[in-house]
This record gives structure tokens, C-alpha cells and sequence, in this order.
């Protein structure tokens, strides 16, 4: 089983699944850009089996680039694991406070953000490609957390796991715009001359939105990963067919 671990003890386990040609769809995650639903499903049970769980621990979204949070409850559990149509629909930010239950999201280029709270017992997952970032998704995740789950933000740990690096992450002049507006962005951004290309660093920005809101900057690990360039990398700007990562975490009982 491909598969990172960036937590794995007695009380949480952490991780992103990596691309490997010996899997089944080069061990593709995701049910919603797949050539067959049972190997995707298959590639499932196999990480479930790798992390002593099952697959109807796990709880998926319907991913949409949206700002939009859903706080996962044990009513939702298996949610999207075994078919899209039950999905949490229009979401791509999960917490939970519940333990054995599998967060998950799906990125192939964008910033998977990963995170807990161990004082509070909270876990969570945020999909954040560059419109959940200029929707700044993560940011109100956290500003949620803080203000209405009541969470101390230097009590996060959060990982940042592999995305489009800056260099391969080249834009024109209508996403620089949007990236510029946040008035934050500014020095994760540069332009080439010789292609007429912003360049923007997706993980620094995202970053900064935790540290705005409050999140210390030694609590954010970034994985430097670049999805384009590594061999292990889905990238949907290599790759339009590509498969996901899934990145994920869980609360151990």
C-alpha cells in the first residue's frame, strides 16, 4: 500500500495515499474521475485493511471548490465510501470530534490540509485548491473552530501535504488578481517575463491563512512535495484523466 504516514500512533493516524503503478488504477482514490468503481473500491479496502479500519469508517464529500464546512457526526459515518450518491454533497472542509472515523478528501495538485486538536479532540480535512484558497476556506475552518467550537489555535497541529508546487503552478493575470486582493498573498507570488506567468505558492498562502488565524507557524508542517513533478504525484495540470490522492485522518478510541 502506497501510502505516507505523517501520524501514526496509539491515538491518531495521518496520511495521504500516493500514486504507484503496481495498484490498481495507479491506486486512484477517488469514485468521481475513475475508469472502474470496483477498483477504486478495491484500492479503498485496501488502505482500510493498512490502517486496521473499515471502509464504512470512512467519510467522503462531494468536493465542489466551495468555502463550505460540515461537521461530521456519527450519523455520517460511511458517508461516500462506497458510492458518490452519499456523499456530504457541496463540501470541502470535514471535522469531527468522533473517534474510528476515517476523514477524508481528495486532491490531485490542490493543498490537502490535515489537522488536529488534542486538548479538544478534533480532527479535520480541507480540500483547498487555489478557489478554496481565494474563498479562503481554511481561514473561516479555523475562525470556526476558534470562535464557535472553542478551540485555543496554538492547540492545532496542521500538515500541509503534497500540491502543485510554485514553479509548476502558472497563471494569468485573472488568478493573480484574485490571489492579490487577499492582501496577504503578495509574497508567495512572482511573474515571468519570458511567459507572461504569475507564479503563486497555493501551500505558503495557505499557511498564512492558519497564521492568520492564530495557528503558530512552528504548528504548520508543509510536505514540499510537487504533484507534477514527483513520480508518486496525481496532478490534474499533467494529467486532466489523473486519479486522487486521498489524504486523511482519524481520532483513535
Amino acid at each position: 500500500m502506497n501510502t505516507k504516514m505523517y501520524i501514526n500512533d496509539e491515538n491518531l493516524v495521518a496520511g495521504i495515499t500516493l500514486k504507484n503503478a503496481s495498484e490498481l488504477e495507479l491506486n486512484n482514490m477517488a469514485l468521481h474521475v475513475c475508469e472502474n468503481e470496483d477498483d477504486v473500491l478495491s484500492n479503498r479496502v485496501k488502505l482500510a485493511n493498512f490502517l486496521q479500519c473499515n471502509v464504512n469508517d470512512f467519510v467522503c464529500a462531494n468536493q465542489t471548490h466551495s468555502a463550505n464546512v460540515h461537521k461530521v457526526t456519527l450519523d455520517d459515518k460511511g458517508r461516500g465510501a462506497s458510492e458518490l450518491s452519499s456523499a456530504i454533497p457541496d463540501t470541502d472542509a470535514l471535522y469531527t470530534y468522533e473517534p474510528n472515523i476515517l476523514l477524508c478528501t481528495f486532491t490531485a495538485d490542490c493543498v490537502p490540509v490535515i489537522f488536529h486538536h488534542e486538548e479538544k479532540g478534533l480532527v479535520g480535512v480541507i480540500h483547498s485548491g487555489w478557489q478554496g484558497t481565494v474563498k479562503e476556506i481554511t481561514l473561516k475552518m479555523f475562525n470556526q473552530l476558534v470562535h464557535e467550537e472553542g478551540c485555543d489555535p496554538k492547540g492545532f497541529k496542521v500538515i500541509l501535504g503534497p500540491a502543485l508546487s510554485q514553479d509548476k503552478f502558472e497563471v494569468d493575470d485573472d488568478v493573480y488578481i484574485r490571489f492579490r486582493n487577499l492582501g496577504y498573498a503578495e509574497d508567495f507570488m512572482y511573474y515571468k517575463e519570458e511567459t507572461h506567468k504569475y507564479h503563486i505558492d497555493n501551500q505558503k498562502t495557505v499557511k498564512k491563512q492558519l497564521e492568520l488565524a492564530g495557528v503558530p507557524s512552528e504548528n504548520i508542517t508543509i510536505d514540499a512535495t510537487c504533484t507534477f513533478i514527483s513520480d508518486e504525484g496525481f496532478s490534474y495540470r499533467q494529467d486532466r484523466k489523473s486519479g486522487r490522492h486521498l489524504s486523511f485522518i482519524m481520532r483513535k478510541s
